[in-house]
Order: structure tokens, then C-alpha cells, then sequence
């Protein structure tokens, strides 16, 4: 009761305080001092504009409003529901039989439903959402649920793990949609919006500012990932995957990916994937179901101090900035427009590589057969020098559904067999598997981690650059394990 009593009265002392600086006010304006009052809901309320020599003027003008942004942005981001469904196997158990130590074995299969969710953004009236691949990777099921609340069965129309993009759809028309903005407008500072559904709560609006661009954190968990991530600290938490990163025009400029935590749960940095990448894998999917991935077919490393400190007095480089190219793949793009070792690359079309991810990002925009204008420092001097990119095969022409991705198809993480391995197994080269992902030929295969492999359709691979180029159909898998144990696995349809 005392408790209740002195809190009380700390309110009353504090309304007639509020009342005699209210009187006191009113008393000086009587002497010239001029009150400004602000409209409330409940009556006027009396507010002086310069309360000290270091305040300025108020201009509504000069303030970030993102009410217009975050009220028309919100209706266009939705809630996805994902669930996967996993077989296990019950296991058999039987006392007498532990005693003794004999083994139990398995029962008959059952299947297990786990459920996950995230976001996506509606990018086309007729029903185009695009999310992340790892919200929707390996779902047996997707369930949409728009901001109004209507729900429906969605589809996936083509995925890119590179990039952490995917693209689904749902059967409807008319739905609102948000237009792309520009992502390599952004401005360091800029107040951006992140929209999304973390931890299941729907149409939630954070803001913040860009906090850095061009970011690459080797977060993406594919051996060819491209990162170029948008920097912010909006608050993004689980869930928020795959929503809107939305400036201030209300136009969308970039995907919420990750963040970066050592808890899981947000503690001032968040990314996003640029709207430059997530437009060109998107049109991508659409009109040809999978992405046109161009390269440009050289090894580099970015010029930063770190590098001039190592190799930079060696290689006669003193300046930072630009990547150095460390080699050049035979036959392709940079080889045959005339790219050499040793080049260093500092723009790109007129864009400077400022960043180590600049270059990754500026390629990633482009298909097979586009030209780029390479600016190549070489002996002193800076050179321009174009460029025809190329695909994965080593070709100028797009490519289509029949045409397979090697490395996605058999599902695993690789690294080209060293030296030293490949003499001891008495190969002349070969690809290791360093990892099995779920669900790929590896998998379903039985492969174990450690597998070299020496051959695929028959055709000889000697490294994991010749691997890449293949774009047949997987039929026949030959290779051998690090103890000297040849295998061979054929795929049966």
C-alpha cells in the first residue's frame, strides 16, 4: 500500500509541475514571447519552438516521412508457410534384445512434417513472388498469405542458390505489387525499410539507414555464391527472409537475406540482397527458367593494403583499389578479349572496383554474349579493353532448361584433388567431394565425403573448373576414395 502511495504521489507532483511550467509559459508570452500551439486529440497544447541556442527551426521538409513508403510497400509483402516433409524410419526396440547386445533394426518408414516460414514480395499483378532459395528449398508445400489475409498454394518457379533468389507464384490476378527502385542509387545514410513477418508476425515495418553497400561475407552456402549485400540496421529478425527492402519512393531495393549474430536474433546488422542482382535472376527465371549466368573467366584478388603489404612491392603494384587478375581461364571471356596475368581490372562499363565484391556484382548483371568495357592497368599505363562474356561451357549463347548444372544436380560441396592426393591414388586429376547436400545425385547415391571424382558420362574431369563446364545429363558417376577404392555409380531413371 505505501508502494502505491508514493507512486501516486510522484504523478501529482508531476502534474503540478507540469502545470506551473504551463502558467509561467503563458506569463511570458503575455510579455512578447510568441506560443505555438499543436493540434491533439484532445485539445490544443501549448510548445515553444527554439527551447535553446543550439536548436534550429523546425521544416517538416527536411525530415525523412516514411509513412507513404511503408503504407503502400506493406500491402505488396506476404507471409509464406513452408513445410517439408521428411521420412523416417521408427526403430524397433525390444529389451531382451539390448541385454544381449543384438541389434534392433528399423520398423516400417513414416513421414515427419516440419514447418518454416518466410517472406516474399510481390513483384507482378498476375501472381510473381520473389523470396529467397533458402526459404523454399527442399518445401513439399507452400501456403501464401497476403497481407489482406487471403491465402493460397504457391509454386515454385525456378530457384538460384548462388544468389539466395527464388521465384514462386500463386494463382491470382490483380494482386498489388512493388515496383523495382534502383539499388546502386542508394546513398550511404539513406533511410530504407525492411517489411516482413519475423517470428510469424505478419506486415512488420522497421527502419533504418544503409549502413554500407558491395558487402561480402561468404554467408551464402554455395561454392559459387555471388554476394554483393546491401548493409542496414533495420531490425531483421527469423522470419523476415525474403521480404522487401524498400526506400523511401516506396520502390523495392533489395531482399532481406541474413543477418549477422552470434545469438540468431538481431543486434544491429542486417543484409540484403541488391535489387540489381534480384531483377536480373528473376527475368532470368521468367523467361527461361533458369539463370543466365555470365563469367568473364579469370581468378583475382582485390587490390586492399593487405594485398600491396604481401605481394605488392613483387608485383609492382602501389596503388589500392581494382582486382589483380591471378590467372585466366584458357578459352574464355578475358583470354580472348585479351586479358593477361598479371592486368590489373579497375572499372567495369565506367564503374570503379572499389570493393573486393564490385567486379562479382558488375558480371553478375549480365548474360552470355553481353559486351563489357574492362578498364585494365598494365605496365603504368590504363588500357580499355572489351570484352564478350561467356557462359559456364565456355560459349557466347544462352542457355536453356536442358541444359544441366553439373554441380547443383549432384548436390555436394567440391574442391579440385591436390597434388599430393592425386599421387597418391595415381590419377592425373580429379574433383573431391567435400560435402553431400540432401537431395541431390550424391545423396540418393550413398557418395561419401572424400570421393574423387575422375569421370562423369565417361568423359574424363580433371578439375573442378572442367566440371563446371559440363552440361550434360548426369548418367554415370566414376571415381575413388582416398583409401584406393575404386567406384562407379550409374543413374537409373
Amino acid at each position: 500500500m505505501k508502494r502505491t502511495l508514493l507512486i501516486l504521489g510522484a504523478v501529482v507532483a508531476a502534474a503540478a509541475a507540469g502545470g506551473a511550467t504551463a502558467w509561467m509559459v503563458l506569463r511570458a508570452a503575455q510579455g512578447g514571447t510568441r506560443i505555438e500551439y499543436v493540434e491533439r486529440s484532445g485539445g490544443e497544447e501549448p510548445r515553444t519552438p527554439r527551447l535553446g541556442a543550439h536548436f534550429t527551426s523546425y521544416d517538416k521538409e527536411a525530415y525523412p516521412d516514411l509513412t507513404y513508403a511503408a503504407e503502400n510497400a506493406v500491402k505488396a509483402v506476404v507471409n509464406i508457410e513452408v513445410v517439408q516433409e521428411i521420412e523416417r524410419q521408427r526403430r524397433r526396440y525390444d529389451p531382451f534384445l539390448e541385454f544381449f547386445g543384438i541389434p534392433q533394426g528399423f520398423g516400417e518408414p513414416y513421414r515427419e512434417e516440419r514447418r518454416g516460414g518466410g517472406s516474399g514480395v510481390i513483384i507482378s499483378a498476375d501472381g510473381y513472388i520473389v523470396t529467397n532459395n533458402h526459404v523454399v528449398d527442399q518445401a513439399t508445400r507452400l501456403r501464401v498469405k497476403l497481407n489482406d489475409g487471403r491465402r493460397f498454394d504457391a509454386e515454385v518457379v525456378g530457384t538460384d542458390p548462388a544468389t539466395d533468389v527464388a521465384l514462386i507464384r500463386i494463382e491470382a490476378e490483380g494482386l498489388p505489387t512493388l515496383p523495382f527502385g534502383s539499388s546502386d542509387a542508394l546513398r550511404l545514410g539513406e533511410w530504407v525499410l525492411a517489411i516482413g513477418s519475423p517470428f510469424d508476425l505478419q506486415s512488420t515495418i522497421t527502419a533504418g539507414i544503409v549502413s554500407a553497400k558491395a558487402r561480402q561475407l561468404g554467408a551464402i552456402p554455395d561454392d559459387f555464391s555471388i554476394e554483393s549485400f546491401i548493409q542496414t540496421d533495420a531490425a531483421v529478425n527469423p522470419g523476415n527472409s525474403g521480404g522487401a527492402l524498400v526506400n523511401a519512393r516506396g520502390e523495392l531495393v533489395g531482399v532481406n537475406t541474413l543477418i549477422k549474430s552470434q545469438t540468431g536474433s538481431y543486434i544491429g546488422y542486417s543484409f540484403a540482397i541488391p535489387e540489381t542482382i534480384v531483377r536480373k535472376v528473376v527475368v532470368d527465371l521468367k523467361e527461361y527458367g533458369v539463370v543466365q549466368r555470365a563469367l568473364l573467366g579469370i581468378a583475382y584478388n582485390y587490390v586492399d593494403q593487405n594485398f600491396l603489404d604481401a605481394k605488392g612491392e613483387e608485383l609492382g603494384i602501389d596503388g589500392l583499389g581494382g582486382v589483380y587478375v591471378a590467372s585466366v581461364q584458357e578459352g574464355g571471356a578475358a583470354s580472348e578479349g585479351g586479358v593477361r596475368k598479371g592486368d590489373v581490372i579497375v572499372a567495369v562499363d565506367g564503374v570503379r572496383l572499389d570493393g573486393p565484391s564490385v567486379l562479382q556484382e558488375q558480371i553478375a548483371q549480365r548474360r552470355p554474349n553481353d559486351r563489357v568495357k574492362l578498364s585494365v592497368k598494365r605496365g603504368g599505363t590504363v588500357k580499355q579493353i572489351d570484352v564478350t562474356l561467356r557462359n559456364k561451357a565456355g560459349k557466347t549463347d544462352l542457355i536453356t532448361r536442358e541444359d544441366v548444372d553439373v554441380v547443383e544436380a549432384l548436390g555436394g560441396r567440391f574442391a579440385d584433388a591436390g597434388t599430393k592426393l592425386c599421387r597418391e591414388l595415381e590419377i592425373d586429376g580429379g574433383v573431391q567431394v567435400v560435402g553431400v547436400k540432401t537431395g541431390g545425385i550424391l545423396a540418393r547415391a550413398r557418395v561419401r565425403e572424400g570421393f574423387v571424382i575422375t569421370h562423369i558420362n565417361d568423359r574424363p574431369v580433371r578439375s573442378l573448373q572442367e566440371m563446371q563446364r559440363m552440361t550434360d545429363k548426369i548418367s554415370s558417376i566414376d571415381g575413388i576414395y582416398p583409401n584406393g577404392r575404386s567406384a562407379s555409380y550409374v543413374l537409373v531413371e
